[in-house]
């Protein structure tokens, strides 16, 4: 394998990573195809990698104990599959696998873990996983106090964030695992956006025609995670934790 250049990988947190953390990950990175219905994360099974996400698009999936299912975020290039491992837990009751196929850098759990004790590292990707809680509020904020195509334009939204292009090869099935509800009804929701003029939906793939109006549509249930993870994550300087501790750079100055 080449060496891996940090200037060429597409994962928005790896392009973050201190110079001398990359040089010290970048051997143990391995090319790995992803695709559909590709097993990240294991549920109750010890999560031995940790993926970056280069393109494609993952789901995270919480299941009730009879069986019920929903997603609960899901995970492309600014993200990481198999998060746990940064807050010390080593494996989950949620399982982690592609919904849309691409590729990743993947890396072995062991092998990761020294790295993390790079505080700037640590710092990166802890500010990554509140962005992921803050994700996870969200969805609860828009199951209780939004309508049915207010949610399905923030999941497309998210879903086009990470995907190149505007075409999301996604089925009805995904679409409703996505919103917790039966497929008939995502149908339906679907055709709500499509007389807006947002969407063009076919047989496994919703084309955003007006980016524009779908955040329109989606109103106050989409936008604050996103900006918190520009925020945190792709600032034009890392805000380090020290300096914030010793006033030098108070949080919420651009």
């Amino acid at each position: 394998m080449k060496e891996l250049l940090q200037r060429q990988v597409k994962n928005r947190l790896l392009r973050r990573f201190p110079r001398d953390a990359f040089e010290l990950l970048a051997p143990l990175l391995q090319p790995v195809d992803l695709p559909v219905n590709h097993p990240l994360v294991l549920p109750r099974k010890p999560i031995e990698h940790v993926c970056f996400l280069e393109s494609g698009l993952a789901s995270m999936v919480a299941e009730s104990a009879d069986g019920k299912s929903v997603e609960i975020r899901h995970i492309g290039r600014e993200g990481i599959a198999g998060y746990p491992v940064v807050l010390g837990v080593d494996q989950t009751p949620n399982k982690t696998f592609m919904q849309v196929p691409g590729y990743g850098l993947q890396v072995a759990t062991e092998d990761l873990l020294p790295i993390l004790d790079h505080p700037e590292v640590r710092q990166l990707l802890l500010r990554y996983v509140h962005t992921c809680e803050l994700q996870l509020a969200h969805s609860a904020l828009a199951a209780a106090k939004f309508n049915m195509h207010q949610r399905l334009a923030r999941w497309l939204l998210m879903c086009h964030d990470r995907i190149d292009g505007n075409d999301l090869p996604l089925t009805h099935e995904f679409l409703a695992l996505m919103l917790g509800v039966r497929r008939a009804g995502v149908t339906d929701e679907l055709h709500i956006l499509e007389g807006m003029h947002a969407i063009k939906s076919t047989r496994g793939n919703v084309r955003i025609t007006d980016r524009n109006k779908l955040i329109e549509i989606a109103g106050g249930c989409y936008g604050v995670p996103e900006q918190e993870y520009e925020r945190l994550i792709e600032g034009p300087e890392p805000v380090h934790l020290a300096d914030f501790l010793n006033g030098h750079h108070p949080i919420g100055t651009r």
